[in-house]
């Protein structure tokens, strides 16, 4: 198993903004071809200026197919 472990850091007083565009744009297009994240994560302490994603794959073949067919669609 492959976890693709991914930090962001968005502008100061952002965050929300920036995870209701990706639930309005871009979380059915990625989800439709990676399938349900493991994690998605905003914190409590800490920055609060950023927030993880963690996606499974089967190993690196499998990852590289998914975001090839996630990087062709349209959407």
């Amino acid at each position: 198993m492959l976890l693709d472990v991914r930090t962001y850091t968005c502008r100061p007083g952002t965050l929300k903004a920036h995870l209701a565009v990706y639930e309005k744009y871009g979380k059915a297009p990625q989800t439709r071809h990676l399938g349900q994240p493991l994690a998605y994560m905003t914190t409590e302490t800490g920055n609060p200026n950023q927030y993880i994603h963690i996606w499974q794959y089967e190993n690196a073949g499998d990852r590289e197919t998914k975001r090839a067919a996630m990087q062709a669609d349209p959407d």
